[in-house]
């Protein structure tokens, strides 16, 4: 069987245990369109799949090692390297919409992912038996949390407690947990940097830094603060390595 963490490139996006339904929460949840990972087939020791998120789907394609090129589809390469620069300049497959996709974004390997992925491969295990269309909506329930924080307001220092609700890279706060419409939703792309605050006169509390705004946030206990500070530090460094 090739050694694929042995090869520089491909190491950096081959996941070699991650199944096919944990492959599509992880695309889903923290990917974007182009977003790709490699992993091991089940079906096969010499194949692999290919699994590549266009829009709110993941797509998943066989790769054949045949000892000395890479079979996909009629095309055969002499390279890993070589079939992703052929499907970054060439579409591989075309979403619903008819926007075709290419290769543009590998998802990494070396990510530290947070305790809650362990419940994703739970999660999609107990799904067996359901077919693909049932287990797909279900599977990005990676790198999801919510829970009820102490918010300071802008302009008034106030303090108040506010429903939020973390999903792939959008942080929403909502006046309690029954409210529909969210007060504010914050794009994390846009955030530089997440950690503990000690300048408040309050305990528990962590702050979010913008470009035109640092958002003070409080939780009830310490354990319940850092793990609102992994997750959402987790989340930035998914963005930085895309």
């Amino acid at each position: 069987m090739f050694n694929f963490s042995s090869w520089h490139t491909a190491g950096l996006w081959y996941h070699d245990n991650l199944t096919r339904h944990a492959a599509e929460a992880l695309l889903l949840s923290n990917g974007r369109d182009g977003s790709y990972l490699l992993r091991k087939s089940n079906e096969r020791e010499d194949l692999y799949s290919l699994s590549v998120r266009g829009k709110d789907s993941v797509k998943h394609f066989h790769v054949e090692h045949t000892g000395t090129s890479f079979k996909f589809g009629f095309n055969e390469f002499s390279s890993l390297r070589e079939l992703v620069m052929h499907f970054a300049n060439q579409p591989l497959i075309g979403s619903e919409t008819g926007t075709l996709i290419v290769l543009k974004h590998p998802y990494p390997r070396q990510v530290e992912e947070p305790s809650i992925y362990e419940s994703v491969r739970v999660h999609t295990a107990m799904q067996t038996g359901r077919t693909e269309s049932d287990l797909v909506p279900n599977a990005p329930s990676l790198g999801t949390k919510e829970g009820y924080l102490i918010k300071q307001g802008k302009i008034v220092k106030s303090w108040k407690t506010r429903w939020f609700t973390l999903h792939r890279n959008e942080l929403k706060y909502f006046k309690d947990q029954t409210a529909t419409e969210p007060i504010r939703a914050l794009d994390l792309t846009e955030c530089s940097a997440v950690q503990f605050d000690y300048s408040q006169e309050r305990v528990n509390c962590f702050c979010l830094v913008f470009p035109l705004r640092t958002y003070y946030l409080c939780a009830k206990t310490g354990i319940e603060a850092d793990e609102w500070i992994k997750i959402l530090r987790w989340k930035l460094v998914i963005k930085s390595n895309l």
